[in-house]
């Protein structure tokens, strides 16, 4: 495999990378329930929330600065108990799959909610993806639960499986 580089995600510089890598996914897959391609207007406010919520977009790209791989997180629920907790995400360009690449990333994001003290990552996958889970399992996941027929997408009812990686941080949890 070609050297990768770890890259801080701008809106300026890789919406539309981004975005691509998010549209092959709705066309093509149940990595996201959704239906329809997202417009590239629609990353400025994906952006934003991220930035607002101090949450990282962190990239692989190569030699040439191609965009091969991302994830992020952000808010689980949006009641102040759950602070400590976000859910994550992590999207390989199609091209690209089955390289590493996606733990690469996932390992950078544990690090960075590592940094950012939190306690729980949670990612919700369908559960047919098997690649997803496996890579979740291999980085210490638990599965914690399974909503049966949550989505329904390609003509088919979708059950969503939930894993979760609890961190030693943060080390005084305080309510508020």
């Amino acid at each position: 495999m070609n050297s990768t580089q770890r890259v801080h995600c701008t809106h300026e510089r890789h919406a539309p990378a981004i975005l691509a890598i998010f549209n092959e996914a709705i066309v093509n897959s149940t990595a996201l329930y959704d239906y329809q391609p997202r417009p590239l207007e629609s990353m400025k406010a994906w952006f934003d929330t991220k930035q607002q919520g101090n949450f990282p977009v962190i990239g692989l790209e190569d030699s040439q600065g191609q965009l091969l791989a991302f994830g992020s997180y952000g808010t689980f629920r949006a009641w102040p108990a759950y602070k400590y907790t976000a859910e994550h995400s992590v999207y390989v360009h199609r091209d690209h799959r089955g390289r590493g690449l996606g733990l690469e990333v996932m390992r950078a994001l544990i690090e960075s909610a590592r940094q950012r003290d939190l306690h729980a990552l949670v990612g919700g996958i369908d559960a047919t993806n098997t690649a997803s889970i496996a890579l979740h399992q291999r980085l210490g996941f638990r599965h914690v639960g399974t909503l049966p027929q949550v989505g329904f997408k390609l003509g088919r009812w979708l059950d969503l499986a939930l894993y979760q990686l609890l961190l030693e941080t943060p080390r005084k949890p305080v309510d508020g």
